[in-house]
């Protein structure tokens, strides 16, 4: 019925359709076909164009799709997928890293205790310098 404005006159403006199917989770689509699997001829009936508003078209694509994933599924090598070489040279160099990063504190260690130890050894000499300087006179 089509609506109507302030003055009485139908509204030209047409209400927007669907513009594809309706979509359906992976998990209605797998509870609807073993439900369906499960009934007799006339329980199949009431389940799809009355309860449902399905077509048979969906449930056997529907069982179609199930039976090619199963497929694959199955074709899939047992275990883990074997790792990507981008993947093992990522890990191979972030290793390295951790490594180089251990080096470099050991070397800044190493810089400071030097620098540390090279401004002992000039207070010491200009002491030196200075005692002796001192004694001198």
């Amino acid at each position: 019925m089509a609506s109507t404005n302030d003055h009485g006159t139908p509204d030209p403006q047409v209400a927007p359709r669907s513009t594809g199917p309706r979509p359906y989770s992976a998990e209605y689509k797998a509870r609807i076909l073993a439900e369906y699997e499960t009934l007799d001829r006339q329980g199949k009936g009431a389940l799809m164009p009355c309860r449902e508003g399905l077509y048979s078209s969906l449930i056997t694509n529907w069982r179609e799709q199930r039976d090619r994933g199963a497929k694959a599924a199955f074709a899939a090598p047992a275990g883990r997928p074997k790792a990507h070489p981008r993947d093992k040279e990522i890990a191979r160099l972030k290793a390295e890293n951790a490594r180089l990063e251990t080096e470099l504190g050991k070397d800044r260690t190493v810089i400071e205790v030097q620098g540390k130890l090279s401004a002992l050894l000039d207070q010491l000499a200009t002491d030196g310098a200075a005692t002796k300087n001192g004694e001198n006179r």
